[in-house]
């Protein structure tokens, strides 16, 4: 670790000293990857104007990149809604088991972390995220299942940008499975669950809150949120003069005021950090992360105070926050105890909080695992525990067991 700071440090050092030739190396990168983009653009430029219903495909192709062994992967641009219910589109990947289906198959609608807001991060575009979900997509193709994954709405298609915005996350996750649904051969089903990671766990979880509105023509059966951004106000308060809100910080300071116009940056963000607030929202997570520690590291902070002290932001992290989910519906959450991201006492806080209101809730601890590691650790027993839910086994809900780290206590 100690190799590691010095490595940032000298970075830091570069961003400030002699940014030319850090910089000539960053755009050769850029012009790589929107080169790579270049022949994708015309498949995700949505139709002027946007018709149908929600959850129509406009334009679906083969993905072989992205298949799995027993399972063939689709491309796919689909309809969703923005502000206002405004009709927009979203892309995603749609994985369709190859051996014929006795009858409906059941759905896992996968729901992504962060990734950056750039075309080229958005995950139907980016097949190099795939060794990261190959097992378990394999294994859920193998049951028989269709997963859908969506790219949600202005990542890879023409902003807005809804990063953390619940009710477009769970619009483009509900979807998702409408859309697998009307594609021929896929035989989808009603009964489906949601998976998600980090910012997909914050998805996940407001999806358990507002599938049933939304879609009523579908049966969620579960919810599975790994590592969820789900306190936000917790998380925010213990890492907003941290390098994890250089990561953070700049997506939501592009995406929140389109959904809440009453929002603005104001004094809240730093001079350097409004001066880099759009490119550091486009890079894609790892350029993202490593510009923002080195930032850190060099003294630069993105905001001057906590967002949760601050009169209208505060408000805007209450109602983005999801309570917790009713007792008939189960919800597993796995998390890290060494999460640098989401700290393990955030989730502990979330779980006293949501046992208390009956939640069914499931909690996997995984002794010493960071937020990077944490969904392919996970999976397995994810897989496993979705199966038990599909199949209408209880699951154990075990809000008795302490967890192993010390809940957050405000103010502390």
């Amino acid at each position: 670790m100690r190799a590691l700071r010095w490595v940032l440090i000298v970075l830091a050092a570069l961003l400030v000293v002699v940014p030319g030739g850090l910089t000539a190396y960053y755009w050769i990168g850029q012009w790589r990857a929107a080169a790579a983009q270049d022949p994708l653009e015309a498949f995700y430029t949505p139709p002027d104007p946007v018709t149908g219903r929600p959850g129509d495909v406009v334009r679906s192709e083969p993905a072989p990149e992205w298949n799995v062994p027993g399972a063939t992967a689709q491309r796919i641009l689909y309809v969703t809604e923005g502000v206002g219910g405004v009709l927009r589109v979203a892309g995603g990947t749609v994985w369709v088991p190859d051996r014929p289906a006795p009858g409906p198959r059941r759905v896992v609608a996968w729901a992504h972390g962060t990734v950056g807001l750039g075309p080229e991060c958005a995950p139907s575009r980016n097949p190099s995220l795939m060794p990261t979900m190959s097992a378990w997509v394999g294994q859920m193709a193998a049951k028989g299942w269709v997963v859908t994954a969506t790219d949600y709405q202005g990542l890879g298609t023409p902003p807005p940008y809804s990063y953390l915005v619940g009710r477009a996350e769970v619009r483009d996750v509900v979807n998702s499975v409408r859309a697998a649904r009307s594609l021929p051969g896929a035989q989808a089903g009603a009964e489906w669950a949601v998976y998600g990671f980090s910012q997909g766990g914050h998805s996940a979880l407001w999806t358990g809150h507002l599938a049933a509105e939304l879609a009523p023509e579908l049966h969620l059966v579960a919810v599975a949120a790994v590592s969820p951004a789900a306190p936000l106000a917790v998380i925010l308060d213990q890492q907003w003069d941290t390098g994890v809100a250089w990561a953070i910080g700049p997506e939501v300071m592009v995406s929140w005021p389109a959904w809440s116009p009453g929002l603005t940056a104001g004094s809240l963000v730093s001079p350097v950090g409004q001066r880099v607030t759009m490119s550091q929202a486009l890079d894609c997570a790892t350029a993202a992360a490593l510009f923002g520690i080195a930032r850190q590291e060099a003294g630069q902070r993105y905001f001057t105070q906590n967002p949760g002290d601050t009169p209208g932001w505060d408000s805007a992290l209450r109602a983005e926050t999801p309570g917790p989910l009713p007792g008939d519906l189960p919800v597993l959450v796995p998390i890290g105890t060494a999460d640098d991201v989401v700290l393990a006492s955030s989730i502990a806080y979330l779980q006293k909080q949501w046992c208390r209101a009956g939640s069914d809730l499931t909690m996997d601890w995984l002794g010493g695992v960071n937020h990077l590691k944490a969904n392919q650790v996970a999976a397995p027993a994810v897989v496993q525990w979705l199966t038990d839910r599909f199949a209408g086994r209880r699951s154990h809900r075990n809000c008795g067991q302490a967890p192993p780290v010390a809940a957050y206590r405000p103010g502390s």
